[in-house]
């Protein structure tokens, strides 16, 4: 074997380790579950703001119960699909006819989570906001924050995660489906994070 395939194979598998030891890392620190007990994210300011990221199961009713506990004064869903109504999104959403009239808004234009940050950045700006809590699901939560805080550097941000059954995240490994999600949301992480790097935060 020449030095240089030698080298080649050795930088492989190098990263190849650096890779499974950082997703075991990953997954090892992502919540299972809030704490007992624990009532939503307490309300750090009257120019609070929520935002839920579609795509999962079960965010938009998180977001919902915030609003309707006072946690914040407006809730923009970030990535709605084209065609979409609010009505459709109030489907089997308790009390949300109300929330809706007076306190949601609807975002269209995100179709991935930087996107989402940039919608949501604009979107603060425009309202005054100074705070937010971002709702997602729990896999989903590090990436986020992570494009939220460089889209929107003075804002402060408070994660309020979803669990969804579906993603079994307390014995991942056992299941393939989950194993492949995580993997897949580690790569994504790691893109975003050396995108983060090289550009720094936006404006």
């Amino acid at each position: 074997m020449s030095q240089l395939l030698r080298s080649v194979l050795l930088s492989l598998t190098a990263m190849v380790l650096l890779w499974v030891g950082g997703f075991l890392l990953f997954a090892a620190e992502l919540p299972r579950q809030l704490p007992s007990g624990a009532q939503p994210a307490a309300r750090t300011g009257v120019n609070d703001a929520i935002v839920v990221l579609t795509g999962g199961r079960g965010r938009l009713q998180v977001g919902l119960q915030l609003l309707a506990a006072g946690k914040g004064t407006k809730l923009l869903i970030s990535g709605v699909q084209t065609g979409v109504s609010a009505a459709e999104l109030q489907t089997n959403q308790t009390g949300a006819q109300t929330l809706f009239s007076c306190c949601v808004d609807l975002g269209y234009q995100a179709r991935d989570t930087w996107g989402n940050a940039i919608e949501a950045a604009l979107w603060m700006e425009r309202n005054g906001y100074q705070s937010l809590h971002l709702v997602t699901a729990s896999y989903h939560m590090p990436r986020s924050l992570l494009l939220f805080q460089q889209a929107m550097p003075k804002i402060t941000l408070h994660a309020n995660p979803v669990f969804s059954k579906h993603v079994k995240l307390a014995d991942w490994w056992l299941f393939p489906g989950t194993m492949k999600l995580l993997a897949m949301e580690y790569s994504k992480y790691l893109i975003s994070l050396l995108r983060v790097r090289l550009t720094g935060p936006a404006g």
